[in-house]
């Protein structure tokens, strides 16, 4: 199958995954923004996307569009070092065209997967994953499904702030690089509109960012 023994294939499975992402966190920034306006209004979502089953298939296809995604990152990388053989251990001068971003996508990659564990831990293990087995695993915690209260415990440990703050900020390099490269893998690259999907990606990224980073400040104070 041409996805997974070509080079282009497996680039095209890692842009698809990667705007479905980006499309799921654009949702999250969403909601997230509604618990700066209205705290009964966010534990309404959060109560509404706790475990019902149409959330639950949706967190497992979520959860395989990140496998998917993550896996294919490193099988290409690995493919590219291979590739470039001894040539990758010698010493050059780095190209002044070449995205920083681009250079560390790697790095970055295993940055967002640490920070996901961090915030899976913190919130779908404390939410989601107690009302499925129905009982809190420590007692005196808030309910599952009061969100406002899991923010308010996690962004009170300044810790935690500086933690989700760094993550953010990885996925913004991220994404930044790889919105207007799966876009370009996906065909859009026209002389035209090249450098403007460039431009669209830094401002949407930073839009989409910024918004997660003010929860956690605001939620911090």
């Amino acid at each position: 199958m041409w996805l997974i023994n070509s080079t282009i294939g497996r680039k095209v499975v890692m842009s698809v995954t990667g705007m479905a992402l980006i499309l799921f966190l654009t949702f999250h920034m969403s909601m997230n923004l509604v618990a700066l306006f209205s705290e009964s209004g966010y534990n309404m979502i959060c109560a509404f996307l706790g475990a019902n089953w149409y959330a639950v298939v949706a967190t497992l296809g979520l959860a395989g569009l990140a496998v998917i995604h993550i896996f294919y990152a490193f099988w290409l990388t690995m493919q590219n070092r291979k590739a470039r053989g001894n040539s990758s251990y010698e010493v050059t001068e780095k190209p002044a065209k070449v995205e920083w971003a681009s250079q560390n996508m790697l790095v970055l990659g295993i940055i967002i997967a640490v920070g996901l564990i961090l915030h899976l831990y913190h919130f779908w293990y404390n939410m989601m994953f107690q009302e499925l087995i129905d009982h809190n695993a420590i007692y005196n915690n808030p309910s599952p499904t009061d969100g406002i209260a899991w923010m308010e415990a996690t962004f009170a440990n300044p810790v935690n702030t500086v933690l989700y703050l760094i993550w953010f900020a990885a996925i913004w390099f991220h994404l930044t690089h790889g919105f207007w490269s799966a876009l370009q893998t996906m065909g859009w690259n026209g002389k035209t509109w090249f450098c403007r999907w460039k431009i669209i990606s830094i401002a949407y990224t930073t839009i989409l960012m910024l918004g997660f980073a003010v929860v956690a400040i605001v939620f911090s104070f």
